[in-house]
């Protein structure tokens, strides 16, 4: 009897270890810059994307291009940015220009398996550098989530959304891509730094 109860503490034990491990671990990957008043919010989360704030400036700048799209939808890119960590983060607007309700067309998310289990997304963007040969997809987590806005309502006659892209930075000598959609006009656009 002493050994069965002896071999359930010991398990118990191994289990209270394992819980407290995890705990220390997951309160360690926290931040601990002093800020945790605000929840942190990851790119894939908010529909908006809350992932950097540059994504959101800019939104009432002139755009760097329209592009036309299916049932009314225009895309306006108002700006691409590169930053030190080697990405671009193409920001716009999303707009409903018809005078019907439309729903955001699934072709946007593209025809990848892990960014189409992730729901409706600008996931199927890609920029074209034409200089270096090279395409640059939307980046993903690690969870596979494309870093672009995701899951669009319908959207209304006249609505418009904030959406962003992030890709892999091309080289810092190529400042011009050519920015495709599917389903949409393609375009030149200027990285700015």
């Amino acid at each position: 009897m002493s050994i069965r109860f002896t071999a359930k503490a010991r398990r118990r034990m191994a289990a209270l270890s394992v819980v407290a491990g995890l705990a220390l671990g997951v309160a360690g990957c926290g931040g601990g810059d002093g800020e945790d008043k605000k929840p942190q919010t990851s790119a894939s989360a908010s529909g908006s994307g809350g992932s950097d704030q540059r994504a959101q400036e800019g939104q009432s700048e002139e755009p760097l291009i329209e592009l036309k799209g299916p049932d009314s939808l225009l895309l306006q890119i108002t700006s691409a940015v590169r930053d030190s960590g080697g990405f671009v983060t193409v920001s716009g607007t999303l707009k409903n220009d018809g005078g019907d309700t439309v729903n955001v067309p699934a072709q946007l998310s593209g025809n990848e398996t892990e960014i189409i289990r992730n729901g409706r997304s600008l996931g199927g963007a890609t920029l074209v550098d034409s200089q270096g040969k090279k395409r640059y997809y939307v980046l993903r987590d690690t969870d596979g989530r494309p870093l672009t806005t995701t899951n669009f309502p319908a959207m209304k006659s006249g609505e418009s959304l904030p959406v962003f892209m992030q890709f892999p930075a091309p080289p810092a000598d190529t400042t011009e891509v050519t920015f495709q959609l599917p389903m949409f006009a393609t375009a030149p656009i200027k990285i700015s730094e």
